[in-house]
């Protein structure tokens, strides 16, 4: 089955954030600590997670993507 326009993706907490210690290693979307991360989840400047289940989080890859586009956004902005 291939994903279309309404299925969702999600990406977990080291898929975000990265993780050197899994082989292969994970490179980072985001790189800073899983502790400064949740405090931006926590403070609303980060997207709020899914739970998937009872000992699984997530959060949308959509969410991840529109982060990503508004900090670099902020950056180009802040260099003019």
């Amino acid at each position: 089955m291939k994903p279309d326009a309404t299925t969702s993706r999600y990406l977990r907490l080291k898929q975000i954030i990265g993780d050197q210690k899994s082989s292969p290693e994970l490179e980072p979307l985001l790189p800073i600590s899983a502790s400064s991360w949740w405090a931006g989840v926590a403070e609303g400047r980060f997207p709020k997670p899914v739970k998937l289940g009872p000992n699984t989080t997530a959060w949308r890859w959509e969410d991840i993507q529109s982060l990503l586009d508004h900090l670099a956004e902020s950056q180009i902005d802040a260099r003019r």
